[in-house]
C-alpha cells in the first residue's frame, strides 16, 4: 500500500503502544509498515514531527469525542456541565491510548489544529463564562495541565507493594490524614470532584 502520513501516523501509534515514548524510532515505524525507513521521511521529517502528529491525533479524537458530547447536553447545560464533559472525554481518549498522556506531554510543542482546538474551546467555554480573557487562557491551560498529569498518573502508576500490619500501622499513625482520614475514591469519582474543585475556582474570576 501507499505510504501516507495517516498510515505512518497509525503505524507510529501502535508502535509506541508497544515500545513506549523513548524506544520508538523511525526504524521500526517502517518494519510495521513493511517499508524501508528513508521512504518515511519524504512524508515525515523524523522522530519529533511523528511524536507531533501522532498527539495531534489524539488531541482531535479527543476533540471530536466532546463534540459528540456537548451536542447531546440539554440547551440550558451550565458552562461547568460543559467544562466537566470536555474534561472527562479528553481523559477517556488519553487512557484509550496506552501512554497517551506522556505522548501529550512529552511530544514537541507545535501549533497543530487537534490541541489548538481543544484549548480554544475550553477558552471559548470560560470567556462566554465571563471569567476574562486574560484569566481564561491560564484557567483554560490549568485545566489541560490537570487533565494530562491525572492520566500521566493512571497510567504510570507501579503496584503498590505490600505491608506488613505493623509497617502500614507505622505509616498510618505517622500521615493520619493521608491515610486514615481522606476518603479513598474511585478514579473516576476523584477525577470528576478534581474538576469541579477546578470550576469552582474558574467561578470566582466570572464577577457573579
Amino acid at each position: 500500500m501507499k505510504l501516507t502520513k495517516e498510515r505512518i501516523i497509525t503505524a507510529g501509534m501502535a508502535t509506541f503502544a508497544e515500545v513506549g515514548y523513548h524506544a520508538l524510532s523511525m526504524r521500526q515505524v517502517a518494519e510495521r509498515l513493511g517499508a524501508h525507513a528513508g521512504s518515511l521521511y519524504y512524508h515525515v521529517r523524523g522522530k519529533d514531527e511523528l511524536l507531533a502528529m501522532m498527539a495531534d491525533r489524539v488531541c482531535q479524537q479527543a476533540y471530536d469525542a466532546g463534540s459528540a458530547a456537548l451536542a447531546a447536553l440539554p440547551p440550558d447545560a451550565t458552562w461547568q456541565q460543559k467544562l466537566d464533559i470536555q474534561a472527562a472525554t479528553l481523559r477517556r481518549t488519553l487512557l484509550a491510548h496506552p501512554g497517551g498522556a506522556l505522548l501529550m506531554v512529552d511530544s514537541p510543542g507545535v501549533l497543530a489544529p487537534g490541541g489548538l482546538s481543544l484549548m480554544e474551546r475550553l477558552l471559548r467555554t470560560l470567556v462566554e463564562a465571563g471569567v476574562p480573557v486574560e484569566h481564561g487562557g491560564i484557567a483554560a491551560d490549568t485545566l489541560l495541565s490537570h487533565i494530562t498529569g491525572f492520566v500521566l498518573q493512571e497510567q504510570s502508576r507501579p503496584q503498590t507493594p505490600a505491608l506488613a500490619a505493623e509497617d502500614y500501622a507505622d505509616l498510618r499513625d505517622r500521615f493520619p490524614l493521608l491515610l486514615t482520614e481522606m476518603p479513598q475514591l474511585p478514579q473516576d469519582e476523584k477525577f470528576q470532584r478534581s474538576i469541579q474543585l477546578l470550576c469552582s475556582a474558574f467561578a470566582s474570576l466570572t464577577g457573579d
